[in-house]
């Protein structure tokens, strides 16, 4: 029982990291489920969207969540979708290099994300989409905060 735990705490952990890159606040996990049973045990069940923070180095973790910040910072609009949600960005503020860097970080160390980066409106917005699998924007709603 003691690595499930372990396990889930990383999970846990590698979800903050996800969420403070995208800027959210107040996290709380929705990727496991606990529930009480006699005598103190807990039991939990894991979620099939999980980060695998074993994927990034701690130098890559520091620059995802510095490119993170400042995607956040710069973010114009944030708009749903049929299928997640999609992040609005200038050019002036954000370029596509920016935008595609972080997507290939995140998609190591969270492959349950379909990303997808746009040039609009005649080059004047760039976007990022954050589709998935059914349930992916619940996730994202209770994991990222987002309304």
């Amino acid at each position: 029982m003691k690595r499930k735990t372990e396990y889930f705490g990383v999970a846990i952990t590698a979800l903050t990291l996800f969420a403070e890159s995208l800027g959210a606040a107040g996290l709380t996990s929705r990727s496991t489920q606990e529930s009480g049973k006699p005598g103190g045990q807990v039991i939990a069940r894991q979620s099939k969207f999980y980060c695998n923070i074993k994927a990034l180095t701690p130098e890559e973790r520091a620059h995802h969540k510095q490119l993170g910040d400042k995607l956040t910072a710069a973010r114009k609009a944030l708009v749903e979708t049929d299928k997640g949600y999609e992040f609005q960005f200038i050019p002036q503020d954000v370029t596509i290099a920016e935008l595609a860097d972080w997507v290939v970080t995140e998609s190591k160390c969270c492959p349950f994300f379909d990303f997808h980066i746009d040039l609009e409106n005649e080059g004047k917005r760039i976007c990022l989409r954050l589709t998935g699998e059914e349930g992916i924007k619940q996730f994202m709603r209770a994991e990222f905060a987002l309304q």
